[in-house]
């Protein structure tokens, strides 16, 4: 529920919406989001209910295109059924978010089978639609995709140059969060290919925004990377700080500590460089 609405005041929504011949009032979008808050609460017979419904009540053939690709994202169809609809979706006029998602969502799959070139060619052509219809963060969910997938496929300099777009584009949109997680990213491919300097810059950044946001997975992301480069040039004191504040982190807001980070320093704590030296 992302800790925003808890399962009984979604209980409660649903219940008031689709209660006592409520849902005849609810139009197929509203319908359509409703969908997977009735799944999260594991209620599969709402949700069906909730999909008949937005099928019948359709305005047309694009809100007709987004029931239809709920339905098979639920049965779980294959990827070539899915990849039909995309390009069905392209041909319809007014319909590029449809097809957008459509290609965004095939791609995920592909990239789930570790097919990377096909998944590449559907998150470029959601990125392509995106761009037509100027959704900004459409774009930036398509680049972070495309940058996994250039990291997938070994090529780090291609994942920095989709990776700086998408920093670009949060900063123009202010979303903070974004801007954590893709500092984060490219700071990975930046300490990839061994350019620590900019790594630690944009782990430090990203450190910063997290910081400020309280977000201890965004927290230990960057400590953590801040940790790796710090290891690698030997710098274990450094290491043992960033992984230490982390540790902290977790205490200080009343949470268990991540098990990898109380290996590491352990691991670390064991580590006496000095007395290899000798």
């Amino acid at each position: 529920m992302d800790g925003e609405v808890t399962a009984e005041q979604a209980r409660r929504i649903l219940d008031m919406l689709t209660n006592g011949g409520a849902m005849e009032d609810i139009n197929t979008p509203l319908a359509l989001r409703l969908i997977p808050l009735a799944l999260e609460l594991e209620d599969e017979a709402l949700a069906e209910q909730l999909l008949a419904h937005a099928k019948t009540n359709a305005a047309d053939e694009i809100e007709s295109g987004w029931a239809t690709f709920e339905q098979l994202k639920i049965e779980e169809a294959p990827i070539e059924k899915l990849a039909e609809l995309t390009a069905h979706a392209e041909t319809m006029v007014g319909a590029e978010s449809l097809a957008a998602a459509m290609a965004h969502h095939v791609a995920l799959l592909h990239l789930a089978n570790e097919a990377y070139e096909e998944a590449q060619m559907f998150a470029s052509r959601s990125v392509r639609l995106r761009e037509a219809i100027k959704d900004e963060n459409g774009i930036v969910y398509g680049l972070a995709l495309l940058e996994a997938l250039a990291k997938k496929q070994h090529n780090h300099e291609t994942a920095l140059v989709h990776g700086s777009r998408r920093i670009e584009l949060l900063m123009k949109m202010k979303d903070e969060e974004g801007q954590m997680e893709a500092m984060a990213d490219m700071g990975h491919s930046q300490a990839t290919l061994g350019q620590f300097d900019a790594a630690k810059d944009l782990y430090t950044q990203s450190l910063e925004l997290a910081v400020v946001l309280e977000d201890l997975s965004g927290q230990l992301v960057a400590r953590w990377g801040l940790a790796d480069i710090a290891e690698i040039e030997e710098d274990y004191e450094t290491a043992m700080l960033q992984l230490s504040d982390c540790l902290h982190a977790f205490i200080n807001a009343g949470l268990p500590t991540p098990i990898a980070v109380r290996e590491r320093i352990e691991a670390l704590t064991n580590f006496n460089p000095s007395n290899e030296k000798r």
